[in-house]
Parts: C-alpha cells; sequence; structure tokens
C-alpha cells in the first residue's frame, strides 16, 4: 500500500505545535499570558458560578442562563489551556490520537453550547419585553433548567456524531497540527482518502447550522427588542430596559462578531497566515470566557448589587467584631 494512504492507526500521536515560528526566547512570555488568562477564566467564572448558588435573590432564570454560560467559559478554558500552557513550558508537543479527538469533541462541543445558551439569552430579554405578563409563565426557574440541560444533552449527542465521523478517515504519515489545541479542521486536514471531502462538508454543514440558526433568532431577538424600546413613551424606561439588554447583547457581540468576521473574511478571498489565523481563533475563543464574568459584575444591576451587600455585611461584621474586642480589652 502506497505510504500516502496509510491507515490511520499507523498514527499513534499528534504533534501540537502552538505558534508556529516562535523563536524560545518568547517561550516563557507566551506561556505566562496563556496561564494568566487561563487563571482569569478559572477564577472569574468560579467567582460567578459561587454567587449565583448563594445568593439567593439571583435564583431567577436570567442569572440561571448566566449559570451555564459561565460554566461553557470555565469548560472551555480547562480544555483547551493546560495543554498549550504545557506545551511552552515543559515543551510538550505530543497528544495521542483518542486524547486529540477528545479535545476536539469538547471544543466544538462546548462551543455550540454556549450558542445555544447565548440564543435562550436573547429569548429571555425579548419574552420580557414583548410578552411581560407572559414571561413568569414561560421563564420560570424550572423550563430554564430544562432547556439550558437539553442545550447540553442534544448538542453532546451531535457532536458525538461529527467526531466518530472524523474518526473514520485514514490519516497520513503528516501528524502536525498548526492551531493551539485540536479542532476539526486542523485533524481533518491530515486525513487521506476519498472520504475527506465528505466529512469536511458534513462538519461545515453543521457548523453553519450552529453557528447561523441561533445568530439568526439573536438579531431577530435583538431588533424587535431595539424596536420595543423605541416606541416607550418614557425616557427613564428606556433606559432601563436598555440597562437590562446591555450585558447579554455585549456577550452576544463578543462571541459572534469575530467568528462571523474571520468566515466573511474566508469567503471574500482574504487569506491569513497560520500564526494570524490562529491569534484570531485563541482571541475569540478565550477573550469571551475572560471577559464574561466582569461584565456579569459591572454591567449586571442584580449581581452587582448582591456584591455590594456583602461587601457591606462584611464591613459591618468586622466592625462589630473590633468593638467586642475593644469592650472586652
Amino acid at each position: 500500500m502506497s505510504m500516502k494512504f496509510r491507515n490511520m492507526t499507523n498514527i499513534k500521536d499528534f504533534i501540537i505545535t502552538g505558534f508556529p515560528g516562535l523563536v524560545p526566547e518568547y517561550y516563557g512570555l507566551v506561556s505566562l499570558l496563556l496561564f494568566v488568562v487561563f487563571l482569569v477564566i478559572l477564577i472569574g467564572n468560579i467567582f460567578i458560578l459561587a454567587v449565583i448558588m448563594f445568593e439567593r435573590n439571583l435564583h431567577k432564570p436570567t442569572y440561571w442562563i448566566f449559570f451555564h454560560l459561565a460554566v461553557t467559559d470555565l469548560a472551555f478554558g480547562t480544555v483547551t489551556l493546560p495543554k498549550i500552557i504545557a506545551r511552552y513550558w515543559w515543551n510538550d508537543m505530543v497528544s495521542s490520537f483518542s486524547a486529540c479527538f477528545t479535545q476536539m469533541y469538547f471544543v466544538h462541543a462546548l462551543g455550540a453550547v454556549h450558542s445555544l445558551i447565548l440564543l435562550m439569552m436573547a429569548l429571555d430579554r425579548f419574552v420580557a419585553i414583548w410578552f411581560p405578563f407572559r414571561y413568569p409563565l414561560l421563564f420560570t426557574n424550572q423550563n430554564v433548567s430544562i432547556a439550558c440541560c437539553l442545550c447540553w444533552v442534544l448538542t453532546f449527542i451531535r457532536m458525538m456524531g461529527i467526531v466518530l465521523h472524523a474518526s473514520t478517515l485514514p490519516y497520513c504519515d503528516l501528524n502536525i497540527i498548526m492551531q493551539c489545541y485540536c479542532d476539526h479542521i486542523s485533524i481533518t486536514r491530515l486525513g487521506c482518502g476519498d472520504k475527506v471531502a465528505y466529512v469536511k462538508s458534513v462538519a461545515v454543514g453543521n457548523a453553519m447550522v450552529t453557528l447561523l440558526v441561533p445568530l439568526t433568532v439573536i438579531i431577530l431577538s435583538y431588533f424587535f427588542i431595539i424596536l420595543a424600546v423605541l416606541r416607550m413613551p418614557h425616557t427613564e424606561r428606556r433606559h432601563r430596559v436598555l440597562s437590562t439588554c446591555a450585558p447579554q447583547l455585549f456577550i452576544t457581540c463578543l462571541y459572534y462578531v469575530p467568528r462571523c468576521f474571520v468566515y466573511l473574511a474566508n469567503n471574500l478571498g482574504f487569506s491569513f497566515s497560520p500564526v494570524a489565523r490562529i491569534i484570531i481563533t485563541m482571541t475569540y475563543s478565550l477573550v469571551p470566557a475572560a471577559v464574561n464574568p466582569a461584565i456579569y459584575c459591572f454591567k449586571t444591576k442584580d449581581i452587582k448589587e448582591a456584591l455590594m451587600q456583602r461587601f457591606k455585611n462584611r464591613k459591618i461584621s468586622i466592625a462589630i467584631k473590633n468593638d467586642c474586642r475593644q469592650t472586652v480589652k
């Protein structure tokens, strides 16, 4: 058999290059930056999860949606960053065949879940503004929890088919992945045989559905929200409604705008160098996960008030303890 069409069982490992052409002098700086991003994602999203779990006044449908979004951000950072950090700290570039496909599975599944949770977020605001009397009936904690769990379960089942489909390809001798983590495009690019084009087309179709269907509904939802706001007679009410939508809209733009830019650029014939493509991918994948907790804290009124109240109670508690100590002395 020709070396070109060796069976995939001959490829035991993949080599993850990270940023191609990066000189060793900058390994420490790049790995430190990635480690800081990882810590920010870890601490920020765990903090948000804890605040929503322990603050009873945040046990509302909107904040349970935030909760699930924080879980996807935390999981994505945990799935992608440790391996690329290890690549620059310990020169650990090797990822086994099964480990690489597992990482690919979670990368795409979490991205798809994230997209659906953003859709839920848009629908939450749309129903709250257009159908305020039906909102308490439709968006209960139970209904939102069931809907979010279905997003997770159905997406993980669907993505299993995409990954298993890719695993049926025979892989050539080339095993170098020009990316910071294993993804479908990077892996199937190494495939051989007649099925490669078909596997890629199925994955692209799935990606388009995953990206465009929620995005279309999200755009329509916010379009009608803006229409509703413009029709409101009172400026104060307009401001209040916009302030409740601003965090969700900003988070959605942060996730979708860079992705749409990359897809449009590719379709219009603009080509990126491998390093630029990797930097853009890492930016739109990780920046939202790192920034979202700050948006929740500073742009969401209820979370901000809950944190301020906690802080005030803490100060009062410390003051009382100090007074008690001075009285005892």
